[in-house]
């Protein structure tokens, strides 16, 4: 089993941007150019996820089975919000039900243990996920071989 804490907000994983630029070739026409790119919140996230997982692993080996991962989400409580319904927050009575994404931010963190946790994110077979405000924003994973079992 290995189990970190990635400290900070949880940032979703952001969908992949395209941008064009038009512009004239040698022999004067115009031409365009496409380049696709992953936003950098996105880049940054996925490297502080990675970089917090090689910390915890140290020299294990990559798991190669089926894995089970758990996903604990906090997200810091509103500043805007009165002593009274950040205290019923805290004590998990008001739940997040704003973005990031708990899918999203599953996406994020299943892409950076890519070859730091396992092989392939193709290899969880199961998730628990639950997102709840805290004192402390961060994401506890834990990450744990399914037992007996086989991959296809």
């Amino acid at each position: 089993m290995i189990s970190f804490f990635v400290p900070g907000v949880p940032v979703g994983k952001q969908r992949a941007r395209s941008s064009t630029r038009i512009t004239t070739g040698a022999n004067g026409k115009a031409k365009a150019t496409t380049r696709h790119y992953t936003p950098a919140e996105t880049v940054n996230y996925e490297a502080l996820v990675s970089w917090t997982a090689q910390k915890a692993i140290g020299s294990l080996p990559l798991i190669t089975g089926p894995v089970d991962i758990e996903l604990r989400i906090f997200l810091p409580v509103p500043a805007s919000w009165s002593k009274r319904r950040r205290a019923l927050a805290l004590a998990g009575l008001v739940l997040p039900t704003v973005k990031p994404d708990v899918d999203n931010i599953e996406k994020a963190i299943s892409d950076a243990l890519n070859k730091v946790v396992w092989n392939d994110d193709a290899q969880v077979c199961d998730v628990v996920k639950s997102k709840r405000y805290s004192e402390q924003p961060g994401v506890r994973v834990t990450v744990k071989p399914i037992a007996n079992a086989q991959a296809a």
